[in-house]
């Protein structure tokens, strides 16, 4: 989806997609294997939700809508890049959203690692069963 139709859809009056009532946030987990700097993290981080949600808004309007509508709930943990690919399968298998965002290489860690996981945004409880047991960032 290009940005002008991201605006659009946005703006535009809402279509009824339905309605999501309990409430909505987006978990960004942050590869802790690669020991980045702050700005590294906050750039990746940015990356993910940046993607999370042009990627909502392209397969699921009604969760992108509640979720910009109740604040945009963010919230990021940390783990190792093992447990990140075990809750992307889990996750995947949940019918929740993964963004993977991968470095080009060009400053602190190898071209190609797997830096942080968007989850979401979806459900709080879906995503609280299954990141609510990792480490604040």
């Amino acid at each position: 989806m290009g940005l002008r139709s991201f605006i659009h859809r946005l703006t535009a009056p809402k279509l009824d997609y339905g309605i999501v009532t309990n409430p909505v946030k987006l978990i960004l987990v942050v590869n802790s294997d690669l020991k980045m700097g702050k700005g590294k993290v906050a750039a990746q981080v940015g990356h993910a939700a940046v993607s999370a949600t042009l990627k909502s808004g392209e397969y699921n309007p009604t969760l992108l809508d509640s979720w910009l509508k109740s604040g945009q709930k963010k919230v990021c943990v940390k783990t190792n890049y093992d447990e990140i690919i075990q809750l992307s399968t889990k996750a995947q298998s949940n019918n929740i959203q993964v963004v993977k965002i991968t470095d080009a290489g060009k400053t602190q860690v190898p071209s190609g690692s797997l830096t942080v996981v968007a989850f979401g945004p979806d459900e709080e409880s879906k995503l609280e069963a299954l990141t609510g047991h990792l480490k604040l960032l």
